[in-house]
Order: C-alpha cells, then structure tokens, then sequence
C-alpha cells in the first residue's frame, strides 16, 4: 500500500518560496507568521549571517504552531552577505541602488535558514532546523542604466540581496555554486534532509510518512 501523504504548511509569505514548493509538485498550505524581524535580530545581539536565517526561519515556524495544524511546519528567511556585511530587503529604490553598486562585478554569498516543525497529530512532536549557503556571482560590466532599468521594475526591492536568479535579475548573475534553489529562498535537498529525519520521504511530487 502507499504510504499516506502528509501535509506541508508554509510559514512565510514568500512567492519564491511558494512558487518553488510547487515546482517540486508540494501544495502547502501558506500561513504567514507576522514575526517582527528587526526586533527579534536586535534582541539576539551579535549574530552571523547563518545564525540570523536560523533563528528567524524557526521564530517563524513556531509563530503558526496551534492545535488546527496536522502535518509539518515549515518556516524559511533569507540573507545576502557581502564583503562581510549583511543585506536583507532593500524596500527602497534608493537602497536597492546603492546595493548593486556595490556588488556590481563581486561575489557574495545567499544563506537561507529552514526550520521543520512535526507537527503531526495536532502538537508539537518534534524539530529540527538547517542553513543552506550559495556563493553569487554578478558581472562586472553591468551598467548603471540596467541598474535602474531593474530597480524601476519593482522586483529587487523586496528580495534578499536586491536581485532574483529565477526572474528579471538573472541575466546579471553570472554563476551560483551551491544549491540553486538556496538563492530563491527554499532549498528542496536541505527541506528533504530534515523530513528524512522525521521518517518522512519525498515521493515525486508528495511528502509520504513511513510512520503511519
């Protein structure tokens, strides 16, 4: 008999994110999580890169927890970091500029934290987290009118690093060693690792759960 499917729930509001579950043929159910991000940076002190997409993508996770949910719990957050410093959403044109000008020409590195939550039965069973880093490299002879042109689109504003690799940023990238999917936000190897420590397996377009 096939094992019985199980469900995901998305604890992030991210289209890449989403976009990217379903691609791989995963149907979650998305639940935004309402985390202050900035408090909870700022309340954990000094942090790396790693640490903050781990801590928010489990402060995300934990914030859905509640006895309506059957299944597993997903949260996810993304950085960019560049010669050292870290770079969330830009939220601005103005922002977004000054971004590219700097890493015009430069690698950086995308780091996206996930957290998995059991939460199968209605509670709590269990969790297990894990960060996923892929290096980002930019050409250098981008110009300024393309700069402008891509932050007149809206996109780069509300991305981690200010660029995407799966839409209108890709054609300024020029490789990505690591995970591909890391930089969108979700790494489907890094997400089936963690349900396979829950006895869960991916099955071609379905979670299934050796358990029940």
């Amino acid at each position: 008999m096939p094992e019985p499917a199980v469900r995901l729930y998305l604890a992030s509001t991210s289209p890449a994110r989403l976009a990217t579950l379903r691609s791989a043929g995963i149907e979650p159910v998305v639940m935004p999580s309402g985390v202050d991000e900035d408090a909870a940076v700022a309340a954990a002190g000094s942090i790396s890169a790693q640490e903050m997409v781990h801590l928010l993508a489990r402060l995300k996770a934990e914030a859905v927890v509640g006895p309506a949910i059957d299944g597993f719990i997903l949260g996810g957050d993304s950085v960019f970091e560049l010669d050292g410093t870290i770079y969330g959403k830009p939220l601005t044109a103005s922002v977004a500029r000054e971004r590219w000008m700097l890493q015009r020409g430069k690698t950086g590195t995308l780091h996206s934290g996930h957290w998995l939550i059991d939460h199968r039965g209605g509670g709590v069973q269990g969790s297990a987290g894990a960060v996923s880093s892929a290096s980002v490299s930019f050409a250098a002879d981008i110009t300024d009118a393309e700069i402008d042109a891509y932050i007149a689109t809206g996109e780069p504003l509300h991305v981690a690093g200010a660029f995407t690799i799966d839409s209108l940023g890709a054609p300024f990238i020029t490789s990505v060693h690591g995970d591909p999917h890391t930089v969108v936000g979700l790494s489907l190897s890094t997400l089936r690792g963690l349900l396979r420590e829950f006895g869960v397996h991916w099955r071609a377009g379905a979670m299934s759960d050796d358990h029940f």
